[in-house]
């Protein structure tokens, strides 16, 4: 490469570095704005599903006089809101409301004979008194479930008759039920309807009576039953159904609930939460299965973090009964319930566990009726935000001339007009993109630059040993400007994507897997084929040329299982041990903010001691390969955009302290070790040798 290019790349990358710098305080004010939003919705609701503590009731003596208690219990331990779903015939039953029976039974009870024809549905209304409340519910709802209903009554009893299989009929969704909306709105519970998209048509009209009825009711939240939103499958040109319904929601003030961790998330969310201005909170759900086998502590710990970790602000438990056959008798989780959130104590007076509600308390929040985030915007954000753009593609410029210098500058302006038509055609692909590559350039830069700075030590005191406490420094040093620069990354990846529909997690990063792989291997790269006194295709043959041993396949395939594993880890859905979700409980417990293990157990102690052995050794450099895990996954922690920022500044800053210190003990270790080797190893070595 001609002198004059070199010599304009290095002009040039000094000041891109000041690009970056002025990138990374344009994006300040916009970190500042995300930590002001998150602290503006502080009040969590816990509710019950409505429907599970009806479906336990029926297997009680008195399913009327259970439910009264376990309201009242329920209340008195934090439960501050009831869910509701679209009522079905099934339900009304377990309520007692109505008795539902198939042609058989029904022909028994008026003592014939059941016509082969008929397999209808009966049912018979058990209060008088409500008839007039459920009759038209049911003649609309299986009006537009195609039967036909009629009058029908037996002993005296009112009652209707459904051209319907009563196995299909029972299932079949009606609107939700009134009267114990009222009855429990009444009773100081908020009511948070559970509605579906299961009405064929769509009833506007309809539908827009029973937001009437919620408004006046004081209901401003809904949440959704199965894998649409209402609305989702009239929503064409012609019937906007998710448009006309948002109109509504929003017209009666009335918000949404997203599920956290759905499988496959609800079709039409993402679109109805813009309509309605992101009026949304993010729910967490304790399902009947795991509500059956869950332990106590656990789901104590789960819903804690859900709040504080996760912005969850709806807390929605469920219940199912078992049939346990070391008891010998039907079960429910209630009582484990209310202890876990009131709190426990044992037989002698002694606290077993303070409760969820008390630990909320502790860390800020209220029980109360949630509130979306009321967002907050930096002054002059969108050019802020322009700036820290241009900032982001000068930190990835940099980065690919710190490998190919020729293409500092052809990447520079690459990166700039290929960011602005991306932005032009999609602007949330242009900013997911640059956030990735931002979070990969910075710690991938940051060890590079390591790297490079420890040959220079080293070789310039190739004719001198430095002294441990000389190398002790200067690893403190390097391993705290490493890390400022790996986290440069931060400001970048809070900016571009500081949209609420990232905290509600209808957008995500994208990339995770990329952002853990790819700054080992470029680490790698560098490491290995740059620096070493030959060009890196000189390098690449020297590598390529080694004789393949049973060894080195051997080593290939434990890097295999071990980068699958790390894999494995990855992003939310990665999978723990029973023994490390006991010392995730520990630290959390501990320290009120479970800082990283791979952080502070594994990547920073290594890579602190990689820096001062490799200050030495040539090999440690290894060590920061492996260690570089650390500087990513501090990056990665401010990925998770729906985890408060605060919270993620307090793990990444425990994970540093703590891995420092466990740092200086592996520091300490290898003195002892080199110590003994230099005093007996290589004795032992010699003799042998002889």
């Amino acid at each position: 490469m001609p002198q004059w290019v070199n010599r304009l790349n290095t002009i040039m990358a000094k000041w891109l570095w000041w690009v970056v710098l002025l990138g990374v305080i344009a994006s300040l004010p916009v970190v500042y704005a995300r930590e002001q939003t998150e602290q503006t919705a502080n009040e969590v609701a816990i509710v019950m599903d409505y429907r599970d503590l009806l479906q336990v009731s029926n297997t009680q003596v008195d399913p009327r006089r259970f439910v009264e208690e376990q309201i009242g219990l329920l209340k008195d331990a934090g439960v501050n809101g009831m869910v509701v779903f679209e009522s079905t015939l099934e339900e009304l039953s377990w309520a007692g409301e109505v008795n539902v029976y198939n042609a058989t039974q029904a022909a028994l009870l008026e003592g014939r004979v059941s016509p082969p024809d008929d397999n209808g549905t009966y049912v018979v209304f058990n209060r008088p008194e409500h008839e007039a409340t459920f009759r038209p519910i049911m003649e609309w709802a299986f009006r537009h479930h195609g039967a036909e209903v009629t009058s029908w009554s037996v002993k005296g009893q009112a009652g209707v008759r459904i051209s319907m299989g009563y196995d299909d009929a029972i299932l079949r969704p009606m609107q939700p039920n009134p009267l114990a909306i009222k009855s429990l709105s009444e009773a100081g519970f908020l009511v948070i309807p559970r509605l579906s998209d299961r009405f064929d048509p769509f009833d506007q009209t309809e539908v827009a009576r029973w937001l009437d009825s919620y408004q006046e009711l004081g209901i401003d939240r809904i949440v959704f039953d199965g894998e649409a939103v209402t609305g989702f499958a009239d929503d064409d040109e012609k019937h906007k159904g998710i448009t006309f319904f948002a109109g509504e929601l929003k017209e009666h003030g009335i918000g949404v609930a997203i599920f956290e961790n759905l499988r496959i998330p609800q079709k039409g969310m993402s679109k109805l939460a813009n309509l309605l201005g992101y009026n949304a909170i993010r729910a967490h759900s304790v399902s009947e299965a795991e509500m059956s086998v869950i332990k106590k502590p656990v789901l104590e710990d789960r819903l804690v973090l859900a709040v504080k970790d996760r912005n969850i602000r709806l807390l929605y438990l469920n219940a199912i009964t078992v049939r346990d056959s070391t008891k010998g008798q039907v079960t429910h989780p209630l009582q484990n319930i209310v202890d876990v959130l009131k709190g426990e104590k044992d037989d002698d007076g002694n606290t077993v566990s303070v409760g969820v509600v008390k630990q909320l308390h502790d860390f800020g929040f209220e029980i109360g009726s949630p509130k979306a985030f009321q967002i907050e915007h930096a002054p002059a954000e969108m050019a802020l935000r322009g700036v820290a753009m241009l900032g982001a593609i000068a930190l990835v410029a940099l980065t690919i001339g710190l490998f190919l210098p020729s293409l500092l500058v052809p990447s520079l302006v690459a990166g700039a007009v290929g960011g602005a038509g991306l932005y032009v055609l999609s602007p949330t692909l242009m900013v997911q993109a640059l956030a990735l590559m931002a979070g990969i350039a910075a710690p991938t830069a940051a060890v590079v630059l390591l790297v490079k700075r420890i040959r220079v030590l080293r070789d310039s005191a190739e004719d001198r040993e430095m002294s441990s406490l000389h190398r002790l420094g200067g690893a403190l040093l390097l391993f705290v400007r490493t890390t400022i620069l790996s986290l440069a990354a931060v400001p970048f990846v809070v900016a571009l994507l500081n949209h609420i529909s990232y905290s509600l997690v209808l957008q995500q990063f994208r990339g995770v897997s990329a952002l853990h792989l790819v700054p080992i291997g470029l680490v790698a790269l560098y490491v290995f084929l740059y620096g070493s006194g030959n060009t890196v295709i000189g390098n690449a043959r020297k590598i390529l040329s080694m004789p393949l041993t049973v060894l080195w396949i051997a080593g290939v395939g434990v890097l295999a299982v071990v980068g699958y594993y790390y894999l494995s880890r990855t992003g939310n859905s990665g999978q723990v041990t029973g023994i490390e979700k006991e010392f995730r409980s520990l630290m959390e417990n501990t320290f009120g903010v479970r800082p990283r293990i791979k952080e502070f157990m594994f990547g920073h102690p290594l890579f602190f001691a990689g820096i001062f052995i490799a200050l030495r050794y040539r090999w440690g450099m290894v060590l920061l390969v492996v260690g570089t895990i650390a500087q990513l996954s501090m990056v990665d922690t401010f990925a998770h955009i729906h985890t408060p920022l605060l919270l993620s500044f307090i793990r990444v800053l425990l994970g540093l302290g703590i891995g420092l210190l466990l740092g200086f003990v592996a520091i300490a270790v290898w003195q002892v070790l080199e110590r003994l080797w230099q005093r007996w190893g290589k004795k032992v070595l010699g003799d042998a040798g002889q």
